[in-house]
């Protein structure tokens, strides 16, 4: 007697469903549109990335609310990337004012130039022993490109790729994540020092001794010289914070 095998037809979906993005380690953490960013990390990037280009200026308010709209996320991601830029130093949390970006008060702004005297001292120092031939012509273009600007905002981006090469150039990891700390502190400074009076010029010779001293391998005058060059730039924030005394 022969058996009756009843065959099944299954269809087959045209298209499977999209592979969930979530990160593997963190399930409960939703992908941005069109981004590989978690949410959270989607609104922390973007709100820096606004504050270092001064879309968003120290003093101005963020609320939950208005920034999530903004953003195109909910709150939560919201909130987690305020804690977060607050503990950078780049949000502060005032009674009675809420979030908002940093203002730096007159005693944090001449901390902010001393750590930059003595790192970017050391950067130019391990750059002339270290810096090889063609960082060093790198630095000579750089160089060239800032004695072309006209503009004090031209003047500020020149002078901080130049500053940012020396950086590289000294090859010191450490000493690297040190100065892109403070480079977040930087931006909270607001109007540069190169729109004062004569200061485009000035600050071009103070360049052209520490890349001439770094050129030269001698790291102490290479060091002097950018001490000198944070120096005299902070002097002129003092005369623009306090008026020409330099005091209040």
């Amino acid at each position: 007697m022969g058996i009756l095998v009843r065959r099944r037809t299954v269809a087959i979906p045209q298209e499977l469903p999209p592979l969930a993005t979530t990160h593997p380690t963190d399930p409960t953490a939703p992908r941005a549109p069109g981004s590989g960013l978690s949410r959270a990390e989607f609104a922390y990037t973007r709100l820096r990335e606004e504050i270092r280009e001064r879309r968003l200026r120290p003093g101005d308010r963020l609320r939950e609310v208005e920034v999530a709209e903004r953003l195109g996320v909910s709150r939560t991601p919201v909130r987690e990337a305020l804690k977060r830029l607050e503990s950078d130093g780049l949000v502060q949390d005032l009674p009675g004012r809420g979030l908002s970006v940093t203002e730096l008060v007159p005693g944090r702004v001449m901390e902010i130039y001393a750590m930059r005297e003595v790192l970017e001292g050391a950067a130019a120092r391990f750059a002339a022993t270290q810096a090889s031939p063609l960082e060093i012509q790198s630095l000579h273009h750089l160089l060239a490109q800032l004695a072309e600007a006209t503009t004090p905002e031209q003047a500020a981006a020149g002078n901080r790729k130049l500053h940012q090469a020396l950086v590289h150039a000294a090859h010191n990891t450490y000493l690297t994540s040190a100065v892109n700390v403070l480079a977040d502190a930087l931006v909270l400074l607001g109007t540069t020092t190169y729109s004062m009076p004569g200061r485009i010029a000035s600050g071009l010779e103070e360049n052209r001794e520490i890349v001439a001293a770094v050129e030269r391998h001698d790291p102490d005058a290479a060091e002097q010289a950018c001490r000198r060059h944070i120096r005299a730039a902070s002097q002129l924030r003092l005369q623009m914070l306090f008026g020409a005394g330099g005091s209040a």
